[in-house]
């Protein structure tokens, strides 16, 4: 049975109870921060951290009237808090709470999507190991070129997984910052020693400067991130799609029992799941533009970017969790066909070995342009009359008053090419 893909926990993130805790966070560290500077009394602090809640629906009905989030969420505030009310929020603006819990809620969802990379990971190395040695024809331009191995092509997206999470570590920390520096970012009515303790409290830096926001290059940054990672693993998808073509077929997503390909063609089993990878990996780069697009705000702050952040860094970060998961489930559970492979490997009557061939011709003493025009004449009979490769090199008096027969067969081994296998393998953490 596939396991089936469910959101409690990335879901949890951005609700809207999340949310507004968050905020709670900022005002009650905030309170809590201008009590020990002694700016509000301790003992008011302590009556907010007790009475402190909010009503998701109570927030909802004051906002219909205010038309404003944060304000009806202070007041809902004050409604639980009574009197002491006064000192919450002092010297603050809105961005100053609803920026610094968003850099929050990023890192939190961030956070979850690590793990989910070093499962991918996991299951890479899995399969790479299992078939480290298991040879494959290399493509380019999506026409044979030379022998590899499966396992190295597993390699290479370990790599490749492995600099995603130094990406997102870096976005996490690029995120990781809060600010409470007042309407224009001047610290007119407030503390810049207030922000630095808040901060320390949540976890976050200071930033260095801000205007009304946090700059937006950031989170540009975060959101670039999860499309590079999401574009990582269109590849991944892109390339098994490939290879489970019909006349390919080296590696297949696993077909479950009962599952249907085709309401008209019974026949089919079709790449479903790496299809729909490769059209959410577009998403997330369409996310990542719009992300940009927030960059560039008028003056000190406009709200231009904030309708669009309340959808892109939800869905893309939500999206990204299923991408993952079903990245490790196709990994997981893939179909591979080395018979098929060795089968492929072949198809070419053995013109895969044009190099070897080439470069002998060259260590024999003849010039490259000489040597390649010898062996070319010889592939594109091949391709021509479909008779193996080594049989016309053989009848070829100009190669063989070079090479000899039993050299030239010596050539044609695919093992020669897989002798550095152990070498790259060797640079990982495996």
């Amino acid at each position: 049975m596939i396991e089936r893909y469910t959101l409690p926990e990335m879901g949890r993130i951005w609700t809207l109870e999340n949310k507004f805790q968050k905020w709670l966070d900022v005002e009650i560290a905030a309170c809590e921060a201008m009590a020990e500077l002694g700016q509000i009394p301790a003992e008011a602090v302590k009556v907010i951290r007790e009475k402190a809640a909010f009503d998701v629906n109570r927030i909802d009905e004051i906002e219909k009237v205010t038309n404003h989030d944060v304000i009806a969420f202070l007041t809902n505030v004050a409604e639980n808090v009574g009197e002491e009310s006064k000192y919450i929020h002092m010297g603050m603006t809105s961005s100053d709470v609803g920026d610094t819990a968003m850099c929050l809620l990023m890192k939190e969802a961030a956070e979850h999507l690590l793990p989910k990379l070093a499962i991918l990971r996991e299951k890479l190395v899995e399969k790479a190991g299992e078939y480290k040695y298991t040879p494959m024809i290399g493509r380019t331009h999506g026409i044979h070129a030379e022998p590899m191995t499966f396992g190295m092509k597993m390699l290479l997206w370990i790599a490749e997984t492995d600099r995603n999470i130094e990406r997102l570590n870096r976005a996490i920390e690029t995120i990781s910052v809060g600010k409470l520096s007042g309407a224009v970012g001047t610290y007119a009515n407030i503390d810049p020693e207030v922000e630095r303790r808040v901060c320390e409290k949540l976890g976050l830096q200071p930033a260095s400067i801000a205007t009304q926001v946090i700059q937006r290059d950031r989170h540009a940054e975060y959101m670039a991130t999860l499309a590079v990672i999401g574009s990582t693993l269109e590849k991944i998808a892109t390339e098994l799609r490939n290879l489970q073509r019909t006349d390919i077929r080296e590696a297949e997503e696993y077909f479950a029992k009962g599952q249907k390909g085709s309401s008209a063609m019974p026949h089919k089993r079709n790449p479903i799941t790496g299809e729909r990878i490769s059209g959410l990996a577009r998403i997330l780069r369409g996310n990542a533009l719009a992300a940009m697009e927030n960059v560039a705000l008028w003056h000190e702050r406009d709200i231009s970017h904030s309708s669009v952040e309340r959808v892109i860094v939800p869905d893309s970060t939500i999206l990204l969790d299923y991408m993952l998961h079903l990245t490790i489930r196709i990994i997981g559970s893939l179909l591979v066909y080395p018979d098929a492979m060795i089968e492929n490997l072949n198809k070419t009557k053995g013109l895969i070995y044009s190099q070897r061939v080439l470069l002998a011709l060259v260590d024999k003493g003849i010039l490259r342009e000489r040597a390649y025009e010898l062996v070319q004449r010889n592939a594109m009979e091949v391709w021509r009359t479909k008779e193996d490769f080594l049989d016309l090199l053989q009848k070829d008096n100009d190669v063989t008053g070079l090479i000899s027969a039993e050299e030239l067969r010596s050539l044609f081994d695919y093992n020669w090419f897989l002798r550095h296998v152990d070498t790259v393998f060797q640079r990982f953490r495996i």
